[in-house]
């Protein structure tokens, strides 16, 4: 239960801040609020689709879908620099860490 709290019931909250900051992105490009929420959720919409897809792997679509010296790159390597990834991955471990208390008795 421990491992499925901290990925499953807690990831909800870590994808939504995902859409969340991504929708604050598109203000910060143009659109209004609504328009980049809609967007953002959309978007992610369509890039779970394609994660659950038989035979997918997520790297395998950001490639599909990332050019050589294009914006797709260069927004994924700003969010690497800046630590997307190990940010995910250490929410993830730390809420683990946390949820074993909900789950194991100090007995």
């Amino acid at each position: 239960m421990v491992p499925a709290t901290a990925l499953c019931a807690c990831g909800v909250a870590f994808f939504l801040r995902c859409v969340r900051a991504a929708s604050q992105g598109g203000i910060e490009i143009g659109f209004h609020p609504e328009e980049a929420l809609l967007l953002a959720a959309q978007t992610a919409k369509g890039a779970a689709a394609l994660a659950l897809r038989q035979d997918s792997h997520p790297e395998g679509e950001i490639d599909r879908v990332t050019t050589p010296r294009g914006c797709t790159i260069a927004g994924l390597n700003e969010m690497e620099h800046q630590g997307l990834s190990s940010a995910m991955i250490r929410g993830i471990t730390v809420s683990a860490k946390a949820a074993e208390g909900l789950y194991c008795s100090s007995d």
